[in-house]
């Protein structure tokens, strides 16, 4: 398969909530050096909708919510040569464990991320199990990500799991603790429940939304109107959606609208999740990446977008096929990590071990 190396320079835009006054992170300078090819974070002209927990506030540059959150506009053609387009990132799912399996997934990405590049990595939720953090000083912030990831010295861009809300998987001030961190970190980036942030050159925006919340049906219409607004403004050729629950998976939760394999129970089946997805994602983003399911599972795209399921950084669990979906590829049997590129028209996706070894590569041309 062919594979391409080096690293490259990206300035992240991110649409930033204050939640107080930044003090020195814990563990880790978040530089971006240490040849990840990773870089800084730059605030955006864009904002965010408020929160229970923050006051909405805009970044250096002035402008208003339905700003795209990119730097430079992009006109929404691919990039031509010689442009700033590519983009590398590492995106890890259902993390929190602290073991041995997710020390070696971070082992073996600092590998790839070394011989291929990563810009930046994807935490895709169940960051901390059971139960989520206490505080913004939990420990587990220090054993479960700064420690097992310190080698990885680039932004870690974060949205939450229903592991991350406590037992019922709805204390919010659970979910409120990990957006709280970002002021401690520089290397964790969760500002708000959902938001975006770009390319410098605008090319490849990524839409951060919180599926945990949609599961109680708590700030589903507030994330429907944020979501509908950013996607339709953004003029980058590709669109990147983000989040904790999968659209369709073939392991035990199975796919929205029917985990579990219960359709009628909504704060179980998921139906809020597969009606967002139908209206707002499906067709509007190119690639939908997500956890959930400790499996890795790699899809034929589906209502015009390709999806990924990406939650076996730190344990497995089996395939049950609840709903069958054509698969390009799945394992059930290895925890380990999704590697993409995003280059003008093209887009490769590849799923490592936690052995650093490649197990299934795609080129797909948009």
């Amino acid at each position: 398969m062919r594979r391409t190396g080096g690293t490259v320079a990206l300035s992240m835009i991110i649409a930033l909530v204050s939640c107080g006054e930044p003090t020195p992170p814990p563990a880790g300078d978040g530089s971006g050096t240490a040849g990840s090819g990773a870089t800084d974070v730059a605030p955006s002209t864009g904002t965010v909708p408020a929160t229970d927990t923050g006051v909405q506030t805009s970044a250096a540059s002035s402008g208003g919510a339905d700003s795209s959150g990119s730097g430079e506009e992009s006109t929404g053609e691919p990039p031509t040569e010689g442009e700033p387009g590519v983009v590398r990132f590492a995106a890890f799912g259902d993390t929190g464990e602290g073991n041995e399996a997710q020390q070696m997934v971070a082992n073996a990405a600092e590998v790839v991320c070394a011989d291929r590049g990563c810009d930046f990595a994807l935490l895709l939720g169940d960051n901390f199990y059971d139960e989520g953090v206490t505080s913004a000083m939990d420990q587990q912030f220090i054993d479960k990500f700064e420690v097992v990831y310190e080698g990885l010295d680039m932004p870690f861009y974060v949205v939450l799991g229903n592991h991350d809300y406590g037992t019922l998987a709805n204390d919010w001030d659970r979910g409120n603790y990990q957006v709280e961190y970002s002021n401690y970190s520089d290397k964790w980036v969760l500002p708000h429940f959902w938001y975006t942030f770009s390319s410098d050159s605008g090319a490849t925006q990524f839409f951060a939304f919180d599926t945990a919340r949609m599961m109680w049906n708590h700030d589903v219409d507030d994330q429907r109107s944020w979501l509908g607004q950013e996607i339709t403004a953004s003029t980058a050729y590709w669109k990147v959606a983000i989040a904790h629950h999968p659209f369709i998976s073939n392991g035990e939760h199975g796919n929205a609208g029917n985990y579990e394999g219960i359709p009628g129970l909504p704060i179980v089946s998921g139906v809020e999740i597969r009606d967002f997805v139908e209206d707002i994602v499906c067709g509007q983003a190119q690639v939908y990446i997500s956890g959930h399911d400790h499996n890795r599972q790699m899809f034929d795209p589906v209502c015009g977008t390709y999806f990924f399921v990406s939650g076996a950084s730190a344990k497995t669990s089996p395939f049950v096929h609840r709903d069958s979906n054509p698969t390009e590829w799945e394992d059930d049997t290895r925890e380990g990590f999704l590697w993409v590129q995003i280059q003008g028209t093209e887009l490769t996706a590849a799923f490592y071990d936690l052995d650093g070894n490649l197990d299934h590569e795609i080129v797909a041309n948009l």
